[in-house]
């Protein structure tokens, strides 16, 4: 016992406040480079403290809005709270008419895939103002089907879920300042549940071949010839909110765009997400899954959708019910 309570400094009696007083303190003391890549979604079995996500925003000052911040991400979204937006258009995906390469990586924390800079795909449309410019496409799972999105729908998780990273190119030159900067992103976030069927984009990315080449941290791996446009599920209708990034620094400049149906992936495709190494081949296998941050208060933001979920008249309030029910029912189906 003594081995892992010496791991983070702290006796198991100490309470959480006094603890992280000596944890950040050593923490500041620290370069900010430092900081950029300390922390974590789960606690670490051994080795040295790693600040896990309530711990965010307590170890460096310039994460606080991980712990302070009023719009963070992501949130839990009740579907009676929903306002319907007559004036929000459909998303438009610009590709040019052409495919795309990127380097899919796994970075320890997630499977990330990276455009390259070739042939750009811009999105607009929905809530946006601005034209935004796809960067990076990012997968979160669970440990079992139950868990592994960030978002909630009325307090169920989904099996995982993609996230459509894209910055304002329009006001801002790359992602790195856009992300620090007002109306600096927009992430488009789509369910993942397994079923029998998988869907042709990330059939690229997880079949057996491709999944198994980036089975440990620092991995990386070309694909070429990817269409963004099978990722998207057949529906134009989504949900939307203004938040926060997910991970440290945990900016509040992210307009979210929720897909109304998901996507799918194949049982041994989730199994082989599940065997992706959090470390490095000469470290202790740890499984990525369970990559997710838990979700954050809602603090009284409008979550607002294009579904038009009434029905005659306006007259007739328990219609807006049953059909809202019709919708979230229809999502939950396999």
């Amino acid at each position: 016992m003594a081995s892992i309570r010496s791991r983070s400094g702290c006796g198991f009696t100490e309470p959480d406040e006094l603890c992280m007083v000596g944890v950040r303190e050593n923490a500041q003391q620290n370069s900010p480079k430092i900081h950029e890549g300390w922390w974590a979604y789960k606690e670490v079995v051994q080795g040295s403290f790693v600040p896990v996500p309530s711990f965010w925003g307590l170890v460096n000052s310039a994460w606080n809005l991980c712990s302070v911040g009023k719009r963070q991400s992501p949130v839990n979204i009740e579907t009676s709270h929903m306002i319907f937006d007559p004036f929000l258009t459909p998303l438009r995906i610009n590709t040019g008419g052409r495919k795309v390469s990127g380097t899919m990586y796994n970075t320890g924390r997630h499977v990330s895939l990276r455009l390259d800079k070739e042939h750009l795909v811009n999105i607009s449309g929905g809530p946006m103002t601005y034209s935004h410019r796809l960067e990076e496409i990012r997968l979160h799972f669970g440990s079992e089907d139950s868990q592994g999105s960030e978002h909630l729908l009325n307090g169920q998780a989904f099996s995982g879920e993609v996230q459509l990273i894209h910055y304002n190119h329009e006001l801002y030159t790359n992602v790195t300042e856009a992300a620090k900067s007002p109306n600096g992103l927009v992430v488009v976030s789509i369910f993942i549940k397994v079923s029998d069927s998988s869907n042709p984009f990330l059939n690229r990315m997880l079949n057996r071949d491709t999944i198994t080449r980036i089975t440990y941290k620092n991995d990386a791996y070309l694909l070429q010839g990817l269409n963004i446009e099978e990722l998207y599920p057949e529906t134009s209708s989504f949900i939307t909110y203004d938040g926060s990034m997910t991970i440290p620094p945990c900016y509040e400049t992210a307009s979210w765009i929720i897909m109304n149906k998901p996507v799918y992936i194949t049982r041994m495709q989730m199994h082989s997400l599940r065997l992706l190494s959090q470390n490095q081949p000469s470290q202790i296998f740890l499984s990525m899954s369970d990559n997710f941050r838990p979700v954050q208060p809602l603090n009284n933001r409008c979550i607002r959708t294009n579904i038009n979920f009434s029905l005659q008249g306006k007259d007739c309030p328990n219609n807006r019910a049953q059909k809202l029910q019709y919708r979230v029912n229809e999502w939950l189906l396999k």
